[in-house]
């Protein structure tokens, strides 16, 4: 799906910001030459090529909208080079011409070309330049010289480059096989050679002739054959239209004109043809039709024999292929030893298959016998119990001891877990990272400190191996782990019947539904009067706040994040908020607290004031900025809106990470959005360590989670409760007033449901494709998804059309008059800014009064202010990207949706900004959907979203993830 010119532009100013004036002017001079080329866009980045005088190999540009980041590999140090800026500039311009442009560029004037031609009974290459009206010239000079001379512009690639070494005054003679082996290896990626004036590839590897067995009555033909075209070379033959190198083979080379040649074997001498050619045929080239022989009367069974020894940290493990149960043969390098009783005719093809077996499970090679020691000799131990248990047969371990597991408390913060067990010889222990390792793996037994093995007991370690990792990741140097570990530490004890550890005490309001939390006095500046969720809120951040850990609270939107943070500020506190929201927070903050002086970090004349007892940034300047916010350890840091670090490989996040505070807290309403790394980032920034790992939390929680695992879902849960303040406004904000959902349904008129029909059969099609061919995923059919949901809504959001009717927008018109008409206001929201454009004929038409705010609106906080006065338009349109978050919009009372969107919870977001404190009306959200379409299905499909979130914050039984067949079934009869 392209993104939006909205997004565009929100990243063509925010790259303008950061780029010195010389760089933004050499980039509008690039992108004014045509020298922008668009290479592909998806769901996260736009990928462009910017062609300079003085690149031989244009620079490539990638450009990321959602998170406002670029990158450019040309090597700058700059923050922003000529080629980002000219990429995105050529962006934005293609994107306002059509919807889903990309840059076309303007296309070199010259190329390459490669032509391989006889000379001498050897290839001799040329390399050609070719002009615009096919005009031919042998290119003598290096590619880099002929690229940069003025005028005469030439297209190269990376071919190019490699081949130009090679090749002498723009021709080479090939008369040595390493030369033309590297001379086809560089050449397979071009699509520009010749042979001789006809078109070729090329394939740098051996081409071998083929074996097949036929039969001519009681006779048996071994017949070699070729399929080549014809030899063009000493080493080089022509298969159709592919040139390959000939394999090092006695029958290749001038023999290959020879072929076919046929050898017959008489049923007497079978056994010549199977033990004796055909094994060294087999070596060389693959003969076809070795079913048609006979298989022998009497002929044996192998199996696999492994025998396993014990010592120490040591697992020895032999294999053998043999005959027999007990073996009367065992198989040594290839030849039979005979151990008594009757010898089997053997089976070759069987023994091969067990020598392979055996190689790629065990990595064994028969006969000789592999030792592996300590936690590694473990592993190889399990490998051998499943190897053999596949073959009917069990490797009996059952009287090894179990390890139990015993926990000593080591000073306040500190603990011992001892894995211990009694046996004949006495005591032995084990160690615990070994163990743990060895659980996760999936193996069974675990080396003892003192020589010999053990078993772990699978019950306990499956209940509490999730505790164990993580103290361990959290214990430092010294033994002692940090007090956001000290609730892991305490179910561990409780397992054990092991006293609490020190400390823990102290934070049992934390893991006790909050209860017990102690009074905590509020400002004494703060001039406000919270309601009794929000003192229990106040009262749990403060309570964090003296532990020393970090919280994140996700309150449901409109019930005052921002106030309850409020209480918590003191001097040197950082606060980074979306730019949406950059003067509210200011506003607040004199408001609630006059007695904290705020300074607002922004703009291009920044400096930081040492003095300010708040500072206020956005999360692009905490990016550009982050050495200057990161060189004092601030007192509190709150990042509002934290979703905006939902991607922790972002710079955005990594940024966030760095700031070093005494007080970590993250406010969102919306903490998973859709996929649980999104949790992680935030958590990690707030707890550092909690949730271990990202490789670690997707293997633990999420890949379970997102597969319905309702044990690793209460776990996770269990694990982030202290630190995760989450209330609805259903539960404790009762004096707010109602909100109603509705649907409005809308019937398409003839034109749109033809062309509607038409679109759907199209795109079932093309999403089907997408999603079952190879490397096809669900991102990517939403994607194709993208036009049949356009037409469900406008079909002047189709490429190509140009209908300004629409029954949906008359539909709202209607809606929205009659609302008007008895004293409403009403905020209107769509994912597309040209659907909004769309509607304001409609209004205008129908004299509605209305604002509009979206990504291009400059002036945020005056169309708000004029929205929110009582003598304001009675309409808002909205982008659900500009809109969605951050404003308070309680002068409306009725929200329209124009289209459904995948993800509810960014519909929730956008309804509240009516429905929050302050709104002293009911609120009526109305979502138009269109009858007998897609969005009718998206619905549904939204409360399959819902479930993600709720798994890991809320009280849902299951997470579900979208799949393959929900998205086929969107587009089912």
């Amino acid at each position: 799906m392209p993104f939006e010119l909205d997004l565009l532009e929100s990243l063509a100013a925010a790259i303008r910001e950061a780029a010195a004036p010389r760089t933004w002017s050499r980039g509008v001079v690039l992108a004014r030459e045509g020298a922008v080329e668009g290479r592909e866009e998806n769901e996260d980045e736009i990928v462009l090529a910017v062609r300079t005088k003085d690149r031989p190999i244009p620079p490539t540009v990638v450009l990321y909208p959602e998170t406002e980041e670029w990158d450019c590999d040309c090597g700058t140090r700059l923050a922003v080079c000529p080629h980002t800026a000219a990429a995105v500039i050529a962006v934005v311009k293609a994107r306002k011409d059509d919807a889903e442009a990309l840059p076309e560029g303007n296309a070199p004037r010259r190329t390459l070309r490669y032509r391989l031609r006889r000379r001498q009974g050897l290839l001799e290459l040329e390399r050609l330049e070719v002009y615009a009206d096919g005009t031919e010239v042998r290119l003598e000079l290096p590619v880099r010289q002929a690229a940069s001379r003025p005028g005469r512009e030439l297209s190269l690639n990376e071919v190019d480059l490699d081949i130009d070494p090679l090749l002498q005054r723009g021709v080479t003679l090939i008369d040595r096989r390493e030369q033309a082996k590297l001379l086809f290896e560089r050449l397979e990626a071009s699509s520009a050679v010749e042979l001789e004036g006809v078109p070729v590839s090329i394939n740098p590897n051996p081409y071998l002739p083929k074996g097949r067995i036929l039969t001519r009555g009681d006779r048996y033909i071994l017949r070699i054959e070729s399929d080549a075209t014809e030899v063009v070379a000493p080493d080089t033959v022509l298969v159709g239209s592919e040139l390959r190198l000939l394999g090092e083979t006695g029958l290749t080379g001038s023999r290959l004109e020879k072929l076919p040649i046929e050898k017959v074997y008489r049923r007497s001498e079978l056994a010549v043809l199977t033990q004796e050619v055909l094994p060294i045929f087999d070596k060389r080239f693959p003969i076809e039709g070795k079913e048609l022989l006979p298989r022998g009367r009497g002929k044996g069974r192998p199996r696999l024999e492994l025998e396993v020894a014990m010592s120490d940290y040591a697992v020895s493990v032999t294999g053998s292929v043999v005959y027999g149960d007990p073996p009367s043969v065992r198989i040594v390098e290839g030849r039979p030893e005979y151990l008594g009783g009757v010898a089997p005719e053997r089976d070759f093809e069987a023994e091969h298959r067990l020598v392979e077996k055996l190689r790629s499970e065990l990595n064994l090679v028969p006969g000789r016998t592999t030792t592996v020691r300590g936690g590694e000799g473990a592993a190889f131990l399990e490998k051998v119990r499943r190897f053999e248990a596949t073959s009917g047969r069990g490797l009996d371990l059952d009287d090894l001891p179990v390890l139990n597991p015993r926990l000593e408390m080591e000073g306040e913060g500190g603990f011992g877990l001892h894995l211990e067990a009694e046996t004949e010889e006495g005591a032995v222990a084990a160690d615990l990272r070994s163990a743990l390792a060895a659980f996760e793996t999936q193996q069974s037994l675990v080396p003892l400190l003192g020589g010999g093995w053990a078993r772990l007991d699978q019950t306990w370690w499956t209940e509490h191996a999730d505790a164990v990792a993580l103290l361990l990741q959290l214990r430092d140097r010294d033994g002692q782990v940090p007090p956001l570990a000290l609730p892991a530490l305490g179910a561990l004890a409780a397992s054990l019947d092991a006293p609490p550890p020190p400390g823990l005490e102290r934070l049992a309001p934390l893991f006790q539904d909050f209860s017990g939390l102690p009074e905590a006095p509020l400002p004494s500046d703060l001039e406000a009067e919270l309601r009794p969720y929000q003192t229990e809120g106040h009262r749990w951040l403060a309570f964090l706040k003296s532990t020393g850990l970090g919280g994140l609270l996700a309150d449901d939107m409109g019930l005052g994040k921002t106030l309850q943070t409020l209480t918590v500020l003191e001097a040197r506190s950082l606060v980074v908020c979306p730019t949406s929201v950059l003067g509210n927070w200011a506003k607040e903050l004199a408001r609630f607290r006059p007695g904290l002086r705020a300074h607002v970090h922004h703009g291009p004349d920044r400096v930081m004031d040492e003095g300010a007892d708040v500072v206020i940034t956005t999360y692009a300047l905490l990016r550009s900025d982050r050495e200057i916010l990161g060189a004092e350890r601030w007192r509190v840091v709150v990042l509002d809106e934290a979703q905006a670090i939902k991607n922790p490989e972002s710079l955005t996040a990594r940024a966030a990470y760095g700031i070093e505070a005494d007080f970590r807290l993250a406010l969102t309403g919306t903490p998973v959005e859709n996929r649980l790394s999104e949790l992680w980032s935030q958590m990690h920034f707030v707890n550092p360590g909690l949730l271990g790992g990202r490789a670690d939390f997707d293997s633990r929680f999420s890949d379970r989670i997102e597969a319905g695992d309702e044990v690793a879902q209460a776990k996770l849960r269990s694990r982030i409760k202290p630190f995760v303040l989450r209330r609805l406004k259903s539960e404790v904000a009762r004096d707010l007033p109602p909100r109603t959902d509705m649907v409005l349904h809308v019937e398409l008129d003839e034109l749109e449901r033809g062309v509607y029909d038409g679109v759907r059969a199209a795109t079932r099609k093309e999403v089907a494709e997408r999603l079952t061919g190879d490397g096809g995923n669900v991102m990517q059919a939403l994607e194709a998804l993208l036009r049949l949901r356009q037409a469900a809504s406008h079909l002047g959001l189709l490429p190509g059309r140009a209908e300004t009717g629409s029954t949906k927008l008359d539909l709202l018109v209607e809606v929205l008059a009659e609302a008007v008409a008895e004293g409403h206001k009403a905020l209107v929201f769509s994912q597309w800014t040209s659907l909004l454009d769309l509607a304001e004929p409609h209004l205008q038409k129908s004299s509605l009064p209305f604002t509009r705010l979206d990504g291009s609106t400059r002036d945020r906080e005056a169309v708000v202010e004029s929205f929110q006065s009582a003598d304001g338009p009675p309409v808002m349109l909205l982008s659900l990207k500009a809109g969605g978050t951050g404003l308070n919009l309680t002068a409306a009372d009725h929200v329209f949706l124009l289209d459904p969107w995948w993800n509810p919870a960014v519909e929730d977001q956008a309804a509240d900004r009516a429905h929050r404190i302050g709104q002293d009306r009911p609120v009526m959200v109305h979502r138009l959907v269109t009858r007998d379409t897609v969005e009718e299905r998206i619905l549904a499909l939204q409360e399959k979203k819902r479930g993600l979130a709720e798994a890991a914050v809320g009280g849902a039984e299951a997470a579900v993830r979208i799949t393959k067949d929900d998205l086929l079934q969107l587009l089912a009869d």
